[in-house]
């Protein structure tokens, strides 16, 4: 499951709680971070989550620096200490021996310098997948928005291509989880994918509920 604390008011507290309802039923948890922000990977690892998912990566020097927060010595530089993730101190010795090959690191590439370097964003070993942003990436292309259109989907292409080249994990959210749309994505050379959120399924179950009642009383007010 993941956690947005980029579009949402999801706070610190609040992804403590989401994190430990997720690992009591076994559901692996990732927190999509709102920025490139230390204290906040930081906390949020403390907190339990399995990973992070990290937005707007597009050189390889920041993915240098999510490592550095994430992993553990000789790795990276997170540092030690004691909190839910250790099991307050019980699980200590085998969350922190275990933790740099277990964690998961997914970053996000949501614009065309993120495409162009995209070889070299996949290339550090740490990296465990990509996660593709349409929508920025289709503004920072000038067509904000336009999700079906070539240059962003050959962009899309690009990023597909140098995950399996590079043996990573290639990721897409889904606006509509038609099973039309779920076939395409992984027709598509697609690995995984996000197959909703909150705000799509209110989107999506609103557009459907308008055009029922339209359909039931033509030239109804929504």
């Amino acid at each position: 499951m993941g956690i947005d604390l980029e579009h949402s008011t999801i706070n610190q507290e609040q992804s403590q709680r989401l994190i430990a309802a997720c690992q009591a039923a076994r559901v692996p948890c990732l927190p999509r971070v709102a920025s490139h922000n230390a204290e906040q990977v930081r906390r949020l690892l403390e907190s339990g989550a399995d990973g992070v998912i990290v937005p707007m990566v597009s050189t390889p020097a920041q993915v240098s620096e999510i490592v550095q927060w994430c992993k553990y010595p000789p790795v990276g530089k997170r540092s030690y200490g004691v909190a839910r993730a250790h099991g307050y101190g019980v699980d200590f010795e085998a969350y922190t021996k275990e933790w740099n090959a277990r964690s998961v690191i997914l970053i996000q590439i949501e614009s065309i310098a993120g495409v162009e370097a995209v070889n070299a964003l996949v290339a550090n070993d740490s990296v465990d997948g990509v996660l593709i942003g349409p929508y920025d990436l289709s503004g920072s292309l000038g067509i904000p928005g336009q999700l079906s259109h070539p240059m962003v989907v050959e962009a899309c292409k690009r990023v597909v291509d140098a995950c399996r080249r590079a043996g990573k994990s290639c990721g897409a959210h889904l606006v509509d989880a038609t099973e039309e749309n779920i076939v395409a994505t992984f027709d598509a050379g697609y690995t995984f994918a996000v197959l909703a959120s909150d705000v799509f399924i209110l989107w999506k179950w609103s557009e459907r509920t308008r055009s029922l009642i339209q359909s039931i009383r033509p030239g109804a007010r929504d």
